[in-house]
């Protein structure tokens, strides 16, 4: 059996980008099943007492920004520290890869090109033809994903992934839910991938059990 990961994550997260090539790449090396689920980090915010970053004293914001240029270097991974379109709603592309994951295509590939879209490409993900463009350049349809994304059922399941989001006691993007365990920020991959070695280890255990019982 597959571990399954909840992955809780905001569309506009900088600290989702930095963290989304290599958290792919752990969660298809593992087999893992990735349960894709964009929230409004916003209402998670004013329900989970976090601040959005345009409230945040100078102090903060300036640090912000420097750990953002210290992780973006030491990863390899271009960001853009003021990109034009952000503060950016994030209803419109976390609806679309709500579709996307509804309708069964590659949402956590989307996911990807969605964050280097407006941290590395400079691109409005609040647009509809933008977001269609960037679909399309996936190898998905975009114009029909943008048409599901835009139905009242798709918003009211991206309100439910936030309203479940507090509930899991999630607070920032990107979050990484393993049995419950939580693992909040870019910066915990090496933690979850311990946790899901343990899985793989508990998984061939059980198999090799299976095996050796009699018959």
């Amino acid at each position: 059996m597959s571990t399954r990961i909840q992955y809780w994550l905001s569309t506009a997260s900088p600290w989702t980008w930095l963290g989304s090539a290599r958290f792919i790449a752990l969660a298809r090396s593992a087999g893992a099943e990735v349960d894709l689920l964009p929230v409004d980090l916003g209402a998670v915010f004013a329900a989970t007492g976090g601040t959005p970053f345009p409230q945040r004293s100078a102090a903060r914001r300036s640090y912000r920004q420097l750990e953002l240029g210290r992780w973006s270097k030491r990863l390899g991974v271009p960001l853009q520290l003021e990109p034009r379109y952000y503060p950016v709603d994030r209803g419109p592309s976390s609806r679309l890869l709500i579709a996307a994951r509804n309708g069964g295509v590659d949402a956590l590939g989307l996911s990807h090109a969605v964050l280097r879209a407006i941290w590395q490409e400079d691109r409005d993900i609040g647009d509809w033809a933008t977001l269609e463009r960037i679909a399309d350049d996936c190898g998905l349809d975009g114009v029909a994903l943008a048409r599901v994304a835009q139905r009242p059922e798709t918003e009211r399941q991206y309100l439910e992934n936030t309203r479940c989001a507090v509930e899991a006691q999630v607070f920032g993007s990107p979050t990484f839910v393993v049995a419950g365990e939580r693992f909040w920020g870019q910066d915990r991959l090496d933690f979850l991938a311990e946790r899901l070695l343990q899985g793989c280890r508990c998984s061939s255990d059980s198999t090799s059990g299976s095996i050796r019982s009699p018959q």
